[in-house]
């Protein structure tokens, strides 16, 4: 560094440490390493410090874990989700908690239920509700009977929670819950330690308090939101930094000239290490260019498509940092073609970074079919844009390895909800009108490539797996890697409307006529939509091992069953109501009898497919607003 950009650099710090130390009460983002869970300075209306943010969102920042208390209960922090206004918690466990509950000896709190607290957890007098899906899951909960159940002159609380676990959080309430009953607990306290530590969604509403509009007014001014503790009837305080940032000796003498000369002397030194540092990333650009240049894969890229619609080409050093290392602590996912890693910009944006494996070196074929992958994927998601599509933001190709950056969806994939480790806790949000939401987004996702993108995509892949959910539910449609474009070469006319290509996808899913005459479709893509609308229907894999051979496939099963009447015997029980099948899923069942009909042209095209999903979505929306008006009119009538 030149010694006259040192000196401004010192000088400018110096001041800045000045002005900091006199106001060090100030709200000020914090100076140690961030929290878990937050990947930036936590936004209102959380804070570290005492007398910021919210009161009711204070965050005690350790090693490895946030905690935040209400009503004298402590929870971790387990996900917070950037502009939501949901927090995922989980009872927090102390060491004195772990040793109380070894100690005792009245077999009531038994050492193996840590996360479960002594009382109820009560949200009352703050800000906070339990959200729908947690409620969903503890209501219906139920003990089977008889109970087995500790002595209850020692034990009531026990007691209390195994005869009606929804005690456990006092205003869920049964009423609330339209999911029907999965079955009876045989170790009702053990189920609800699991719950607690998986987490329990608390929502807050920005609207109902005035704290929050207060706040945006403060920083429309210029102004750091805090609170009083002192005066319960203004807590809100609105800190005004220009006022408090100004240090006494500035108004023993010339005011003005000192502040503007600290003014100057402060823009002029942020020039200079602006400037510096732009020429820095600039050249390193121009030496990553030269790179880049004589790599075959950016070349091959630049061929088939303009620079300038080409996604922005990232640094394998960059990515790399992003990932702390490719940790794998970081790993959130492990496919067929690569692992993905949960990565953060320099622009502090959250990423999904999936690091494609390297082909064994004996596997040339292996080599270029990981190649093409790559390159696929970028081409057509470079040239694609939908709502329900994850959206590519970059890629790298260095010879240390291949790399694409996609948006972070947070909430796993659809067949985590239906299958994984979890599935049994995310069910209890899985009703049958997200199921049909679900459904009709990734049929919209397919109607979009097929008829609206010119020449027409087919994905080739659609699975379970592919299918990412956000917090809301909403979907997001992803892996291209095995897509083509629908494009015919001159000799052959484009009515037969298909291409000769090898058969690739996933087994369970794969189109069993493209399987048969290597001929793809966009008809390929309906089949294998139609094995994820029965994965939906009944929760059950594509493909699972447990079944009998000829029911390895849920496609071979499911078509059975819907041929001999007996549909009620694989519908997934979270969707049976009373010993009833939910209303609409007969008709959606139908759909996905069609959708895999072994011969492409018995089958509907997507746009039928949204057609027949709107038609269903419409039905369920008009049951449920009779049913709402019914219970309405029934409480009218007691009344």
């Amino acid at each position: 560094m030149p010694p006259s950009l040192a000196a401004c650099v010192f000088f400018f710090f110096s001041v800045l440490g000045l002005i900091s130390s006199v106001h060090s009460h100030l709200c000020s983002p914090h100076h140690q390493s961030l929290c878990p869970t937050f990947t930036s300075t936590p936004p209102f209306p959380f804070s570290f410090s005492p007398g910021c943010g919210h009161p009711s969102f204070q965050i005690k920042c350790y090693a490895n874990h946030s905690i935040i208390t209400i009503n004298n209960l402590a929870f971790s922090l387990l996900h917070y989700e950037p502009n939501s206004t949901s927090l995922l918690l989980s009872p927090y466990i102390t060491n004195s908690t772990i040793k109380a509950k070894s100690l005792s000896t009245s077999n009531c709190s038994s050492p193996h239920f840590l996360s479960i607290p002594s009382r109820s957890i009560n949200l009352s007098s703050s800000p906070f509700r339990f959200s729908d899906g947690s409620c969903n899951r503890l209501s219906v909960l139920k003990p089977c009977s008889p109970p087995n159940l500790p002595n209850c002159s020692h034990c009531p609380w026990e007691c209390k929670l195994i005869k009606s676990p929804v005690k456990l959080l006092p205003g869920c309430g049964s009423s609330r819950s339209s999911v029907p009953n999965q079955g009876c607990q045989d170790d009702v306290l053990g189920y609800l330690d699991n719950f607690l530590q998986l987490g329990i969604e608390l929502e807050w509403d920005e609207a109902q308090d005035s704290y929050f509009s207060s706040c945006r007014d403060c920083e429309a001014n210029s102004g750091i939101c805090g609170f009083n503790s002192s005066d319960p009837s203004r807590q809100f305080l609105c800190l005004h930094t220009k006022a408090q940032l100004s240090p006494p000796w500035i108004s023993k003498h010339n005011p003005h000239r000192v502040a503007i000369l600290c003014s100057v002397l402060a823009v002029t030194c942020l020039m200079v290490m602006a400037s510096v540092s732009l020429a820095i990333i600039r050249s390193r650009r121009r030496l990553h260019s030269s790179a880049t240049e004589e790599d075959p894969t950016t070349l091959f890229l630049q061929r088939h498509r303009s620079a300038s619609l080409l996604p922005p080409v990232f640094t394998y050093e960059e990515l790399e940092s992003s990932t702390n290392k490719f940790d794998t602590k970081r790993k959130i996912g492990d496919g067929g073609f690569g692992s993905v890693y949960l990565g953060q910009l320099y622009d502090s944006r959250v990423v999904a970074v999936k690091y494609l494996h390297k082909p064994h070196h004996s596997a040339a074929s292996g080599k270029a079919f990981s190649n093409k992958c790559f390159c696929n994927e970028i081409l057509i998601l470079s040239s694609i844009d939908h709502p329900n599509l994850v959206k590519l933001h970059g890629y790298c190709s260095d010879p240390r390895g291949l790399l694409l950056v996609y948006d972070y969806v947070p909430n796993g994939t659809l067949a985590d909800h239906l299958h994984g480790p979890k599935s049994l806790y995310r069910k209890g949000s899985m009703t049958w009108q997200v199921r049909v939401d679900i459904a009709l987004q990734t049929a919209m996702v397919m109607e979009y490539l097929h008829f609206s993108v010119v020449p027409p995509v087919v994905h080739r892949d659609i699975t379970s797996s592919n299918i990412f959910v956000e917090r809301d539910m909403r979907i997001k449609v992803g892996d291209f890697g095995l897509s083509r474009l629908l494009v015919f070469p001159e000799t052959t006319s484009s009515s037969s409307g298909y291409v000769w290509t090898g058969p690739q996808g996933t087994p369970g899913y794969l189109d069993p006529d493209y399987h048969r005459s290597f001929r793809l479709t966009d008809k390929s893509d309906v089949y294998s939509f139609g094995v994820v609308l029965l994965e939906l229907i009944s929760g059950q894999k594509a493909v699972d091992q447990r079944r009998d051979k000829r029911e390895l496939a849920l496609a071979d099963m499911m078509v059975s069953k819907i041929q001999m009447g007996l549909l009620h015997q694989v519908v997934d029980p979270v969707l049976i109501v009373d010993g009833n099948v939910t209303d609409g899923v007969d008709v959606a069942a139908e759909l996905a009898f069609r959708c895999v009909a072994a011969e492409k042209d018995d089958r509907p095209d997507a746009r039928e497919v949204v057609q027949e999903l709107r038609r269903i979505r419409g039905r369920i929306r008009g049951i449920s607003r009779a049913s709402s008006s019914n219970v309405i009119g029934a409480d009218v009538a007691k009344s």
